[in-house]
């Protein structure tokens, strides 16, 4: 006998969505994020496992490489004051 939707309890017809988007918003960020740092080890192993979000948080939290000073701002210049003659 197959189950049908009724026989499936609310509260798990409630939290899949939920679930569903928390893993899409994350997978999406370490996606982003592993794809922009060129590591394509991590960039597959997150396209492929799904992992409620787990594997991106730990990318994201541990793995990912900190900004090179090249891709930061440079500081802005001072302003030369003129001088009055």
């Amino acid at each position: 006998m197959q189950p049908t939707l009724a026989a499936i309890p609310i509260f798990l017809l409630v939290m899949m969505p939920v679930l569903m988007v928390w893993e899409a918003v994350w997978k999406g960020i370490g996606l982003w994020k592993s794809g922009r740092n060129n590591q394509l080890i991590w960039f597959i192993f997150i396209f492929i496992f799904n992992t409620m979000g787990i594997l991106p948080i730990v990318y994201l939290a541990f793995f990912q490489r900190k900004a090179d000073k090249a891709r930061e701002k440079p500081p802005a210049k001072p302003v030369k004051k003129k001088r009055k003659k």
